[in-house]
């Protein structure tokens, strides 16, 4: 586990080209990733169409902010998503949909080889549409500590999914 936390690692920071030789200063390393990626994907929402289910084609942009911090023997990633002009169709019905919501993503682990790490998620996904009775409301927050020495002190994994 550890030697795949550290290629992980040294993947994500090689792709923001972090990875530079060691200098004789300690200051911090920091990158800041701001974009915007066009999205297209189809959504089933179970109690639209009087409960009958409709099926929504959105497209627009997903505004991702990614943010990776070196201070030493610890790095810190952070992730933030949200949607930018999300929209949609029915399918069969035309009845328009936006999308909106926000996922954030932190993370902190030790570099020292240890196995302490911390992970946060917290998924807000809602398609939202015309009218009462056709909203998809979709939440997530997951997060787990592991001390130094590997073991694990906090989980949480909550997960819903309504529809209103």
């Amino acid at each position: 586990m550890k030697k795949f936390k550290i290629y992980l690692v040294s993947l994500m920071l090689a792709s923001f080209g972090l990875l530079q030789p060691a200098s004789t200063s300690a200051q911090a390393i920091n990158n800041t990733v701001n974009m915007s990626v066009p999205i297209n994907l189809t959504v089933n929402i179970p109690c639209a169409n009087g409960g009958a289910g409709e099926f929504v084609a959105l497209s627009g942009d997903l505004h991702v902010l990614f943010h990776v911090t070196i201070n030493g023997n610890i790095i810190q990633l952070s992730s933030q998503a949200q949607p930018q002009g999300v929209s949609g169709l029915d399918q069969s019905s035309g009845d328009k949909y936006q999308g909106t919501g926000v996922t954030r993503f932190d993370f902190t682990a030790s570099l020292d080889g240890s196995s302490a790490f911390q992970d946060t998620f917290v998924n807000n996904f809602r398609i939202i549409g015309q009218g009462p009775g056709n909203n998809l409301l979709v939440h997530q927050t997951f997060h787990v500590t592991v001390t130094p020495n590997g073991d694990l002190t906090a989980f949480v994994d909550n997960f819903s999914v309504d529809c209103k």
